[in-house]
């Protein structure tokens, strides 16, 4: 079996860029997203489209896409079967894309709009890649800080490719990246990590990332981090099962030399009464190495399972102001 992504689109409309938006109970952010956008694309004065990538959302987010696209021929919308999550919605957008090269961005005015600009020009000086760069996160706590730092460490030193620290999904790609990007089979969709895998000529443009301008995340800003850095770590590295093979050889080799120093207090007379809370130490010291490994094992396990059933990252529900009529969805068997 292989799976098959869905073709490239038509590029006969020689559209320079993309932009593509994931999206998910956004209603009041999709306006004053598009008026910055579309200002800073009438200031660069080139082609483009917005692609809006949406997980069916319980407000008014689908209407208000809609009303828009009715304005504006250039803005273009996904909608999936139901919610699949920001990754694959990404992944939708960037695969449906006609563009030259392609810009991801949240629509929640946290990365601004007017950044696209510089990763344009940025992007001339030969780069296929350039991603925006955090210097700063207004509106994070410490604790999503820490995981974001700690996270990007982890991976970073296990991984078999590094990922830039500080950065998310916004960045500008060239077309070549995109076209490597529908040739990679996995299934979850971590942009970051399958940017960095495909590889060529990258850069970084830095800024400070504002607050959301309204509502909240729809995600756990703590659960989701890791989730994240889960996935990044076991979708392209196996050294987390290196390791717990080490660390299982080492604990057994310290229970062994426990055990002989027990065995040879014995032979030399020495009375030994060991109480029970060193007994309920060893067995939950035991115990949580065991649990740990397993976990690990089982993370690898799941991987496996999911890209095994070859199911589709996404499913369509319907395309508007596309010039394709045929609704794609992100894989199929052959």
């Amino acid at each position: 079996m292989s799976v098959l992504h869905p073709p490239k689109p038509d590029s006969s409309l020689n559209v320079a860029l993309s932009i593509v938006v994931p999206v998910y109970k956004e209603a009041g952010n999709i306006r004053p997203f598009l008026a910055r956008s579309e200002a800073v694309m009438a200031r660069m004065g080139i082609s483009y489209e917005i692609i809006f990538a949406l997980d069916p959302s319980p407000d008014d987010t689908e209407a208000v896409i809609l009303k828009e696209i009715d304005r504006n021929p250039a803005v273009k919308l996904i909608l999936f079967s139901r919610r699949f999550g920001q990754p694959a919605a990404t992944m939708a957008g960037i695969l449906n894309c006609t563009g030259e090269k392609c810009v991801v961005i949240d629509v929640d005015l946290q990365d601004q709009p007017e950044l696209i600009e510089q990763l344009y020009k940025k992007m001339a000086e030969g780069y296929e890649v350039v991603y925006a760069m955090r210097s700063s996160r207004q509106g994070e706590t410490l604790i999503k800080k820490a995981v974001s730092y700690f996270g990007y460490s982890v991976i970073n030193r296990l991984s078999d490719v590094q990922i830039p620290r500080n950065t998310g999904d916004f960045r500008i790609m060239s077309r070549r990246v995109i076209e490597e990007l529908r040739r990679l089979s996995e299934t979850h969709g971590f942009l970051r990590g399958m940017v960095a895998f495909v590889g060529f000529k990258q850069a970084a443009v830095l800024y400070s990332r504002d607050a959301r301008l309204t509502g909240s995340g729809n995600y756990n800003r703590l659960i989701g981090s890791l989730r994240i850095g889960i996935n990044g770590l076991v979708g392209f590295s196996s050294r987390p099962l290196q390791l717990m093979s080490m660390g299982g050889f080492m604990v057994a080799a310290i229970s062994f030399a426990i055990g002989l120093w027990y065995v040879i207090q014995k032979l030399m007379g020495i009375d030994l009464t060991p109480g029970l809370p060193t007994t309920v130490l060893v067995v939950s010291f035991f115990s949580g190495v065991q649990l740990l490994a397993l976990g690990v094992v089982g993370e690898y396990i799941g991987r496996i399972y999911d890209e095994t059933k070859r199911r589709p990252m996404y499913i369509v529900d319907r395309k508007v102001n596309f010039s394709d009529l045929v609704d794609q969805s992100s894989s199929s068997l052959k």
